[in-house]
């Protein structure tokens, strides 16, 4: 089967999965972010990375909003899209009236956007579910302005880590007490398993896999930044099993930007 029609499969898979969560998933621990310490926390790292001017920004995966919300605060115009409609709705709802955001239904692996059109592209937890990666890096590269800027927040959702396993007996533990919590995501898990074996990231993804392929699209001045001062905030204000859960998997910050004509950083 030609791999265009083996992603056509896989992407409905997707935008199905993601549709079917879309009423409950601001419910979701580490997916809605929470007013406080953990705002503050993102906050942070976005305008570290980004700086304090504002800036047009692609985000990718939208989801209900909630980055978008870091997004606007900071001052931003933003143009969110995402592959499903349904999460879009719930978006649209939370950001009514804001005139400096504008969402879309699109791909983005393949966002169509005008060349050389943004100053930066954010995006939470996609990389893990690109089909084709190398051909969404290059499309990123070709939307962003020369300097500008890539963010990426993400993880491996494949693999806990040595303490995340134990934290996982922990929370199954917690759980004989309190009950099964149906809004995180294990309550479509046989779902969730099914679609990550069938990516090219489905073992995993690291930072270490996924630098190699932002320096070939043509990004430069890559730099990793710690997941730590966000699952700390999470932690804060968190219960047990949810403070437990910040420990399950290694996340990272990657940025990366755009050469400019001259070489050097916007």
């Amino acid at each position: 089967m030609p791999m265009d029609a083996r992603n056509h499969h896989l992407k409905e898979d997707i935008r199905e999965y993601w549709s079917k969560r879309s009423e409950t998933f601001d419910l979701a621990f580490g997916h809605r972010i929470q007013p406080g310490p953990e705002l503050d926390a993102w906050t942070a790292a976005i305008r570290g990375a980004l700086g304090e001017a504002p800036r047009r920004v692609l985000e990718l995966a939208c989801g209900t909003g909630e980055v978008t919300n870091v997004l606007l605060s900071l001052g931003h115009d933003v143009i969110a899209l995402d592959f499903s409609e349904a999460m879009l709705k719930v978006a649209r709802e939370k950001h009514a009236g804001n005139e400096r955001v504008r969402f879309i239904l699109a791909d983005a692996e393949r966002t169509m956007e005008p060349d050389e059109s943004y100053d930066a592209i954010v995006c939470r937890h996609l990389v893990w579910t690109l089909t084709e990666p190398e051909q969404a890096l290059a499309d990123w590269f070709r939307v962003l302005r020369p300097g500008g800027r890539l963010l990426v927040f993400d993880g491996n959702w494949a693999r806990p880590t040595p303490i995340g396993r134990l934290a996982l007996l922990a929370v199954s533990a917690v759980e004989r007490f309190v009950g099964h919590d149906p809004h995180y995501d294990g309550a479509m898990s046989e779902r969730h398993q099914a679609i990550m074996g069938r990516l090219p990231f489905g073992e995993g993804l690291t930072a270490e896999r996924l630098v190699p392929l932002v320096e070939a699209a043509g990004f430069g001045d890559i730099r990793l930044m710690s997941h730590r001062p966000i699952a700390a905030a999470q932690r804060r204000t968190a219960d047990l099993r949810n403070r437990l859960r910040t420990l399950l998997y290694r996340r990272f910050i990657l940025a990366a930007s755009r050469p400019s004509a001259t070489g050097g950083r916007a």
